[in-house]
């Protein structure tokens, strides 16, 4: 008889401990928010180590702001940014090399709790941009000359044409993932608010004003398009502030021309990321 009743004691003994182990991964796994970072190359972080195979060419690193801010809230994370993406390869494939990235979108589902997106500076031609204003006259103004003759400023064309863009890409999540909180992470301050640094960023000095105007512009879009459409605006300018290209390697966030470590030119490093991450898990609560 004393051994019957051990032998039911240890039975029930374990059959607590079963559900107890039982409950408790359930209770991790209601607890474990999905998130998913949608993007181009300032949400992807191309050549900051160690760099995503899936697919290499997207240039994607683990250490962009996606990741650190998923490590810190512990959010189980599902990354589709891609170098070179806009707002068409939200529902589109994109080809890249190796690639191709499947078109974002396919990231998103109806469980997804949380959503970050950068996007819109491909959309009005960044890569093209930057390749059509260095120069090696600081004095000249090939930006202006091109972008802006006679006052007619194209690129605020083209950042008001992206406007309706960005817009359907925060509708096309929120019908994706009715749930999900949505955040627009901004870009961050890549110029000074002066004349620049000629020649480390050879831009010229009447040009820099007009781009750092631009990105404002930009930046200032952004904000609009995501209070009118249920997003969040992530501000990474402001704190970025102080840490453009023309900084210090130990001060700057973004690297200039020629990197002074792991990033891509004239796009953000490690501390960068930092700084996004801390924006956003600051956004998230």
């Amino acid at each position: 008889m004393f051994v019957s009743v051990r032998t039911r004691l240890s039975r029930g003994a374990l059959a607590l401990l079963v559900v107890a182990m039982a409950m408790l991964g359930a209770a991790a796994g209601a607890s474990a928010a999905t998130y998913t970072s949608l993007g181009d190359s300032y949400a992807a972080g191309p050549l900051i180590p160690n760099q995503s195979l899936n697919p290499l060419g997207c240039l994607r690193s683990d250490h962009n702001y996606a990741h650190l801010t998923a490590a810190a809230k512990g959010l189980t994370l599902t990354d589709v940014s891609c170098s070179g993406a806009t707002t068409n390869d939200m529902t589109e494939a994109q080809n890249v090399e190796p690639g191709p990235n499947p078109p974002q979108f396919n990231g998103l589902n109806a469980s997804t709790n949380v959503v970050s997106v950068t996007i819109g500076g491909n959309d009005i031609g960044f890569t093209e941009i930057i390749e059509s204003c260095i120069t090696y006259n600081p004095f000249s103004t090939p930006c202006k000359d091109k972008y802006d003759p006679g006052g007619h400023d194209q690129l605020a064309e083209r950042i008001a044409n992206a406007a309706p863009k960005v817009a359907a890409v925060l509708q096309g999540i929120h019908a994706r993932s009715p749930n999900a909180r949505v955040f627009v992470v901004n870009y961050p301050d890549i110029l000074p608010s002066g004349s620049g640094c000629w020649p480390t960023i050879p831009l010229s000095f009447g040009d820099v004003p007009y781009l750092h105007a631009t990105e404002e512009r930009l930046n200032a879009m952004l904000a609009t398009t995501a209070a009118a459409n249920g997003a969040t605006l992530v501000d990474w300018y402001t704190p970025s502030i102080g840490h453009d290209a023309c900084k210090g390697s130990s001060t700057r966030w973004v690297e200039p021309l020629i990197p002074g470590e792991l990033a891509a030119p004239v796009h953000p490093n490690k501390a960068g990321m930092a700084g996004a991450a801390a924006a956003l898990e600051a956004a998230i609560g």
